[in-house]
This record gives C-alpha cells, sequence and structure tokens, in this order.
C-alpha cells in the first residue's frame, strides 16, 4: 500500500515528505494506522549524524529512513503467524522489539532483547527484507524498525504493545520511549526509595520523567537541572523541589540541602551526553552514590571525564539504561494504569501537537527549547 512519511535522505538535511509504498504484511507482521508520533531528541541525532556516518559504521548507512519510534496506533491488517494482535487492537510501538525466546527475554529483561541488536540497521525484524520503498522505487529503512513518522507502519508483532482500547492514543504514544525510559531510569535505574536526593540534568521529553519517578518513589528532593528557564518553569509540574540552569550552580544547592553529603542519584538525560559530564556527575554525588546515564551520546565517542581515583575511593557507580531497564510489554500497560489512576502525568507532557508536514518546524521548536514533548498527530 502507499502511505506518506518523513524521510531523512542524510545527515544534516531536513525531512521530507514523501509517498513511500509498504509491502504487504508477510508472516509475524502487522500493518498498523499511526495515530500519534512523538518527536524525540533521539531522531535528531540522526540529523546531527550522532549516530554515526556511513565511514565510520564500516560502509553501511541506514539512510533514507523513516524516522520515528516513539508512537501509536491501530492494527488494520495482520500476516500470517500473527498471534499477539488482532485487527482493531490499539498498539503502542517498541523500539526494543520483544522475541520472548532469547536469554535475556527469557530472564525479564526484554529491554535487551537480541533482536535489539539490529535496530538501527536495514531490513525488517522478521526476514531481514527491504519492505519500504521510496517514489523511486528505492529501498527505504526504518528507524529502530519502526518509522513512526508515517501515515501507516508495517511492524514485526515483537515490535507491538496491545493496549487498553480506552485509553487515549497520544498518551499511549508517549509511553512507548520517554515515559517508559525516564520513569524508570530513576525508579529501576537509579532504585530511587524514599527520603533521597535526586538530580535530573536535562528536563525535556525524558528528564521530565525521571523527575516524575523520582517523586514517585519518594524522593525529598528532586533536583531538575537545564539551561533552558522554560523547562525550569515546567519541571516542578513533573515533580521537581528545586532547580539548577546548570551542574556547577546545582553543586551549592545540593550541598546546603544535603549538609554537605552530596546526591543519592545523578540521572543524566539531556538531549546529547557528553564525556564532559561524567565529571561534574561524579561531584555531584555522594558516598556510594549512583550515576545514570540515560541520554543518547554519539555512537563513536570514546573519550569520558572521570576522577578514578575518587570514582573507586567513594564506592560509586555509574549505569548505563535503555527504556529505564525494564521490559515494553511489563512497563507500557502498568505506565498506562498509572495514568488512568492520576497518578502519572502524561498530558501535560504535550507542549504542541504538528501535522506530518510540519515536522520541520516542530524540531526546530526542540531546538528552540519550546517544547518538553512536541508530537505529530495523524487523526
Amino acid at each position: 500500500m502507499r502511505t506518506r512519511a518523513a524521510v531523512l535522505y542524510g545527515a544534516n538535511q531536513e525531512w521530507q515528505i514523501k509517498d513511500v509504498e509498504l509491502d504487504a504484511p508477510g508472516r509475524g507482521e502487522v500493518l498498523v494506522k499511526t495515530h500519534a508520533a512523538g518527536l524525540c531528541h533521539s531522531d535528531e541525532h540522526l540529523v546531527t549524524g550522532d549516530l554515526g556516518t556511513p565511514e565510520e559504521l564500516g560502509g553501511s548507512s541506514l539512510f533514507p529512513v523513516i524516522g520515528g519510534h516513539e508512537g501509536s496506533g491501530v492494527v488494520i491488517e495482520i500476516g500470517e503467524g500473527v498471534t499477539d494482535v488482532e485487527v482493531g487492537d490499539h498498539v503502542a510501538v517498541s523500539f526494543v522489539p520483544a522475541c520472548g525466546k532469547c536469554r535475556w527475554c527469557a530472564s525479564g529483561q526484554q529491554n535487551l532483547c537480541d533482536l535489539g541488536a539490529g535496530t538501527l540497521g536495514p531490513g525488517m525484524v522478521t526476514d531481514g527484507r527491504s519492505a519500504h520503498h521510496g517514489p523511486d522505487g528505492e529501498d527505504i529503512n526504518t528507524m529502530a524498525k519502526l518509522g513512526t513518522f508515517a501515515e501507516h507502519m508495517l511492524l514485526s508483532q515483537d515490535s507491538v504493545v496491545k493496549v487498553d482500547p480506552d485509553i487515549p492514543l497520544m498518551p499511549v504514544a508517549l509511553v512507548s520511549c520517554g515515559v517508559a525510559t525516564g520513569y524508570g531510569s530513576a525508579v529501576n535505574r537509579a532504585e530511587v526509595t524514599a527520603g533521597d536526593t535526586v538530580v535530573v540534568v536535562g528536563c525535556g521529553g525524558i528528564g521530565s520523567n525521571v523527575l516524575q519517578g523520582a517523586k514517585a518513589a519518594g524522593a525529598k528532593n528532586v533536583i531538575a537541572v537545564d539551561p533552558a528557564e522554560f523547562k525550569r518553569e515546567k519541571a516542578s509540574v513533573f515533580g521537581a523541589t528545586h532547580t539548577a540552569s546548570s551542574m556547577e550552580e546545582a553543586m551549592e544547592l545540593v550541598g546546603g540541602l544535603t549538609a554537605g553529603v552530596m546526591a543519592d542519584s545523578v540521572i543524566l538525560s539531556p538531549g546529547v551526553v557528553t564525556g564532559d559530564l561524567i565529571a561534574p556527575a561524579q561531584f555531584l554525588t555522594r558516598k556510594g552514590g549512583t550515576i545514570v546515564v540515560t541520554g543518547l551520546a554519539p555512537m563513536m565517542q570514546m573519550d569520558v571525564q572521570l576522577n578514578l581515583f575518587e570514582f573507586a575511593m567513594m564506592n560509586k557507580q555509574i549505569k548505563g539504561t535503555i527504556f529505564g531497564s525494564d521490559s515494553p510489554r511489563h512497563a507500557v500497560p502498568r505506565l498506562l494504569g498509572m495514568y488512568q489512576a492520576g497518578q502519572l502525568k502524561l498530558d501535560e507532557l504535550v507542549t504542541r501537537t504538528y501535522t506530518l508536514d510540519q515536522i520541520n518546524e516542530g524540531y526546530q521548536d526542540m531546538r528552540d527549547d519550546k517544547n518538553i514533548r512536541g508530537m505529530i498527530v495523524f487523526d
């Protein structure tokens, strides 16, 4: 079938709206009519080249690519062998496929599923074929095997999570990436507990949900650090008790709040994580404390600033996280249940909605710090 999609043909270019031809669903595949897609910073990394150039990746390239990895929709067609969903089901997408069979899925770590190893490569999850074709017949890839910046998505059933049809599809889209990643960074990876002091660096679409997770876990002090005044003002809505414009400013603030003990955990969720952020995060963290790196760093970055003596002698730890260190099929319905119970703010995350044709405007607003989360809405 033919659908309209936002396609990126190379780094440092704008998104182009193109007519794309989709294959019919093959074995284990579903066709989804997209309802909403989040303008997440991870897709901006495609534009800036942070996810690697063809030369850096050994000659391979994801371009041209349909962007988008945060989204929701309704199943309109299924292929042979599909058992997880039926036509008419409402679904959230998952940027980490979950096969349910590999070592990681079998041990409850679906966010580390072996299928996720190819998420930034070409071809379908199911059989590796190219199933998206451009107006000139060229093969087109999809971001994270999803491509939510399109009116329709051809997906593996391993990349969708069935949800309650009574829940609005915009909140469903939000939990498919930013909410689950941020919330889980605090609750699952930093293991925030009642009375903790938590510093959240970067308070956009993911960081705002780190704030929510820290608050839900019972943190006493939740410090939102962001250079954008708009984001600092919004931070209190999601659970921040204090704000700072930089980690240097937060140093004095946290020292005063904790009588010099410093933060139990520092969670890094800026749009781009660079190696020079680790050292100030290290000195914001108490003895035995935890630094969690949540935001995406340039793929080829190797240099990190860290005082190894202080790091070892103060018994500190640095952790990475993907999908909030949770399993998509567990996190998505759980977080949506909290939203239904009034325990999680999702509607408040959306600053502005856009049409597909306004995608470049939406990303410019993100660069200009005008949005917590911008959303493309299709219907």
